[in-house]
């Protein structure tokens, strides 16, 4: 009876160890089932790793093991000019889509005509080198280029700053030491082309040819008289409308003047002081050259200085301090120009500068053409 007893409690033990055995299995069974559901729900979080996936496609492609080691994912989606391999500055969002946009624009059939230009003599001519620091610049009149050709002027070693420059000498070039790219050999100008750092300037194409206008015809601070008295007596001839008017040269002239399609047979006789007022396609070839860097006049105060950043000379030179508001679009002023001048005449003249308005992303001036 004792053996019985004894064996009896030996198989409750066992069927107590085995009860507990069991109970623990499930407990492991469930602990993973939670921690599998806990994992899944965090890898699929929206505002966690699909935003930072994002977040890095438009700044720079991720090194291995790159996501194990950040935690912390940003608010906004902003590129922050963040270092990459090469140890240059990945570009902010603005700049690249303004060089997406150009090409989107350029691929453009039905724009082909207003877009596309050939990279001619003149083209060249405009586009000046600093090969020290392997820059090319491509002139824009009346947006501010006066103080870049100075920047180049400096770092070409003509002046030691800016402010020792003299007025005078920025726009002669024979005393400016700012090489065109025309000068070089045909290799040597594709070598620059291909190699450079390259950028211009652009404002609202209207805004640009008012300035031109009051700069030329109605002030002329550099007392350049052959736009009075040669250029702008050629104009009046052909578009004033009431021919007994004796006044000088309006703007209504002028506008007549560049939205007439057959206006090249006076720019042939004007050579290239017609330069203060064709487009941008016209000057810089911008859809056969592929810039660097396109600038805004509006939003120089923050691409001044990212250019000279991109060009690396911003420890070496600094743009001239832009006084306040005055790169801002003014409508106002735009409108006050364009009063009284026909609908007929501003949309010829948009007609002309429509590959210029839409290559840069200006807004189409609906409040002037309808």
């Amino acid at each position: 009876m004792l053996r019985g007893r004894i064996v009896g409690c030996l198989m409750c033990d066992t069927m107590h160890h085995q009860w507990l055995l069991l109970a623990a299995c499930f407990w492991v069974i469930f602990m993973f089932m939670v921690a599998s559901k806990f994992i899944t729900l965090t890898f699929k979080d929206p505002d966690g790793y699909s935003a930072k996936q994002e977040f890095l496609f438009l700044t720079t492609v991720p090194e291995a093991g790159r996501f194990a080691e950040e935690k912390h994912f940003p608010g906004e989606l902003k590129p922050t000019g963040k270092m990459l391999g090469d140890s240059r500055p990945a570009q902010p969002l603005v700049y690249l889509e303004r060089l997406e946009l150009i090409r989107n624009v350029c691929r453009d059939e039905a724009l082909k005509n207003l877009s596309h230009t050939a990279v001619s003599k003149f083209v060249l001519d405009r586009i000046f080198v600093c090969d020290k620091h392997k820059i090319l610049f491509c002139q824009t009149p009346k947006v501010g280029n006066t103080q870049w050709k100075k920047v180049l002027m400096v770092l070409n070693g003509a002046f030691p700053s800016i402010e020792e420059i003299p007025e005078n000498v920025v726009h002669d070039h024979e005393k400016n030491g700012l090489p065109r790219l025309s000068s070089f050999g045909e290799a040597e100008i594709q070598k620059r082309l291909k190699t450079y750092f390259k950028f211009f300037i652009v404002r609202d194409p209207f805004e640009r040819l008012i300035s031109a206008f009051k700069d030329k015809f109605v002030h002329n601070p550099r007392f350049e008289p052959w736009y009075r008295h040669e250029i702008a007596p050629g104009i009046i001839r052909k578009y004033r409308r009431n021919r007994t008017e004796t006044r000088g040269i309006q703007f209504e002239d002028f506008v007549r003047y560049l939205g007439d399609p057959n206006h090249r047979w006076l720019d042939l006789q004007f050579g290239d002081h017609i330069i203060h007022w064709v487009t941008y396609v016209e000057l810089c070839a911008p859809c056969e050259i592929k810039y660097s860097v396109i600038g805004h006049h509006e939003t120089l105060e923050e691409d001044a200085p990212y250019i000279l950043r991109e060009a690396g000379i911003d420890h070496l030179v600094s743009y001239p301090t832009i006084p306040a508001g005055i790169t801002a679009y003014n409508r106002t002023k735009v409108q006050s120009y364009f009063l009284g001048i026909s609908k007929r005449d501003i949309r010829r003249l948009y007609t002309r500068f429509e590959g210029d308005f839409k290559l840069f992303g200006y807004q189409k001036p609906d409040f002037l053409l309808n």
